[in-house]
């Protein structure tokens, strides 16, 4: 059938009568509810099955089709013509919508990884079902905003936030947060910082390390929740992105002096200073933060406090997986009774203190009531019911000092939790970390919303809990810094 631009005639008209026709006649056999009240004579006869059928069928064959795509793949001569209907483009995308008020042949220009994938687009307009691959989630997700369809937009978004452990040839973490930059995605944009903030050190040895924008790396290095092995590892992983990018002079400066260099113990800072190229050409721009560093490792923290504003995020450790600062913790069966760890942590970050040792008990319960929602244990009250009201607890883990009272001048500590969660080649990712100041614990909503009995749990791997708790040392000035 030869389509022409038509005005709004009489043969538009009948064009369109053919189309709702048509529509009818599926609808006939769709969903039909009989409203007859809640008797047992009452069912639902149920044939969208046979909806979606059709309406694919009536994409696939062009049956009673008004509408022409011609979508063509930039900076090249391919053209894919898909026969389409003007009433179904419309219901879904306001943008089709307006491109087919006047005409029914539109041209639409594509980049090759949209094109490919259009008529597929195109088929979810009609039956609201798509796959969904890795490899094709930035393409599906610039159509459907390209074209104003907000349930795939965000069925796709989903999608990648689910997905940001997977794994893939290149990584694809760093390039979808540069997409949900410049689509001006928020809640994406922050996933995917949050992720690589949170795997740091599984990013930096991978090759998307090395495209990583400026901003995006400026951005990381401000973050006090990175995990990484230790201030050090990210010292040369950025040394390593210099060296790979050349990047402006401005940045360069911006993303040195955003190392923080009183988490580096002085023989290394010693070291870094001999070995490093980048650091000798820019020694300059980064020569009173060295010095601080040194001076902060020679004397004490509480006399440190008293001359420099200790108040700032160079003092701020980050989540450092060093023994150091913590401790692994794999529980097996976690669902089956309780379980208890003890390790121990360097006081400080300084090397006045790296002899000076905390012990911290960890304690973990799968299922726990606050003493003001436990039955009182009776003759009255069976075994089987005590035991049933026990299993609605939730997981808990607390984590205190060993020394009663602790109380540092100067000092106070905050206990970081993190949770690994499924395994990539023997990985393990963070997904979920969990942050409580030293007044407090108890960790708040620990895995609230997990359910350690299935063994399908997205929070254990091989049935087993991986945990990983960070104690940091947070300074603080008791008199004011001259």
């Amino acid at each position: 059938m030869e389509l022409q631009d038509i005005g709004l005639g009489k043969t538009r008209q009948t064009r369109w009568a053919n189309v709702l026709s048509c529509l009818l006649l599926v609808l006939a056999d769709a969903a039909h509810k009989s409203d007859l009240g809640t008797d047992a004579s009452t069912t639902i006869i149920n044939h969208s099955s046979m909806l979606i059928y059709r309406l694919q069928d009536l994409l696939q064959n062009g049956n009673s089709s008004d509408t022409t795509l011609r979508v063509q793949t930039i900076n090249s001569d391919e053209v894919k013509v898909i026969h389409a209907h003007q009433l179904l483009l419309a219901l879904q995308s306001d943008v089709f919508e307006g491109l087919l008020l006047n005409q029914s042949v539109v041209t639409l220009q594509e980049p090759a990884d949209c094109a490919v994938l259009f008529e597929k687009f195109i088929r979810y307009l009609y039956c609201g079902e798509i796959s969904v691959h890795l490899n094709q989630v930035v393409a599906l997700h610039r159509l459907a905003s390209k074209y104003h369809v907000a349930a795939l937009q965000k069925g796709v978004s989903d999608y990648m936030k689910t997905h940001l452990a997977s794994e893939s040839t290149q990584g694809h973490v760093v390039s979808w947060y540069h997409y949900a930059l410049r689509m001006d995605d928020e809640s994406l944009q922050e996933s995917c910082l949050k992720f690589l903030a949170w795997n740091l050190s599984t990013v930096i040895s991978s090759s998307e390390w090395v495209t990583v924008s400026d901003d995006l790396m400026v951005s990381l290095l401000q973050r006090s929740d990175l995990v990484l092995q230790s201030e050090l590892e990210l010292f040369s992983a950025v040394e390593g992105w210099i060296s790979k990018n050349n990047p402006d002079v401005p940045i360069i400066e911006k993303v040195l002096r955003s190392i923080r260099y009183p988490m580096i113990s002085p023989s290394h800072l010693f070291q870094i200073q001999k070995q490093s190229t980048v650091l000798a050409s820019y020694y300059a721009s980064v020569q009173d933060l060295l010095f601080q560093a040194f001076q902060f490792h020679s004397a004490s923290p509480l006399h440190f406090a008293k001359y420099f504003d200790v108040n700032c995020s160079m003092f701020v450790p980050r989540n450092y997986l060093s023994s150091s600062w913590g401790s692994q913790w794999i529980i097996n069966n976690p669902a089956r009774d309780d379980r208890s760890l003890s390790f121990q942590t360097q006081l400080g970050p300084s090397n006045y203190d790296t002899t000076k040792k905390i012990t911290w008990n960890a304690l973990f319960s799968p299922r726990w009531l606050p003493v003001s929602l436990r039955p009182a244990y009776s003759e009255s009250v069976s075994g089987a019911a005590q035991s049933n009201r026990l299993e609605e607890g939730k997981p808990r883990l607390v984590v205190t000092s060993a020394v009663s009272g602790l109380d540092f001048a100067g000092v106070t500590f905050q206990k970081t939790v993190l949770v690994g969660v499924r395994r990539q080649h023997s990985k393990v990712f963070v997904k979920h970390v969990y942050n409580v100041h030293q007044s407090t614990d108890e960790v708040y909503d620990f895995l609230l919303h997990a359910d350690l009995q299935k063994r399908t749990s997205e929070y254990l791997i091989d049935n087993s809990l991986h945990l990983h708790i960070i104690i940091k040392p947070i300074y603080h000035s008791l008199v004011k810094a001259k």
